[in-house]
């Protein structure tokens, strides 16, 4: 038979565990309110699980850039952009595209081509890919000359799935990557 005094601790317990509960989930997240969004000159490539074989000279090259989720000067996600007028089907054309675009921007006042292309993006911690993902669209959302994001994904369930639940929307799929694109 449970008596007053057992039931009185078994309710205290449970509260506990409940503001353990809760402690933990603010722990775990509360990273994110303290994060910053920048452009990074470099990352480590060898901490990228789409593209690793890309090197800094092709992801800062022909107008290419690199940001970075920044906490207690520490990097916790990354997305590398390419600017384009087409949207690419593959990592070559991607190159082709970009540097079409930026030597066509000597003629348009240096804004480099009108789509976003995010070609990889990749976070350490728990929420840095969706933190990343939204803060990078809401940059492109406040620029004067993108009106467009779309990313060069690999062909894999993960990235499909990743896309999809942050709000994009398919667009093709091709022999090797697939395209989504986040609505502006």
């Amino acid at each position: 038979m449970i008596t007053p005094m057992n039931k009185y601790r078994i309710k205290a317990r449970i509260r506990k565990g409940k503001i353990d509960i809760k402690k933990n989930v603010q722990n775990f997240f509360g990273w994110i309110k303290g994060a910053e969004l920048i452009e990074l000159k470099e990352c480590d490539t060898s901490k990228d699980p789409v593209r690793p074989e890309l090197d800094n000279e092709f992801r800062t090259s022909y107008g290419r850039k690199i940001f970075g989720v920044k906490y207690n000067n520490e990097i916790h996600a990354v997305m590398c952009f390419a600017f384009t007028d087409k949207i690419p089907k593959t990592v070559k054309e991607l190159d082709l595209l970009s540097k079409d675009a930026f030597l066509q921007s000597a003629n348009r006042d240096q804004k480099n081509g009108k789509i976003a292309i995010a070609y990889t993006v990749w976070s350490t911690k728990k929420g840095g890919g969706k933190l990343i993902v939204k803060e990078v669209f809401n940059v492109i959302k406040k620029s004067n000359h993108l009106n467009r994001l779309v990313t060069l994904s690999p062909l894999t369930d993960m990235a499909r799935n990743f896309h999809l639940r942050n709000g994009a929307v398919e667009v093709q799929v091709n022999e090797d990557t697939q395209n989504f694109e986040y609505k502006i």
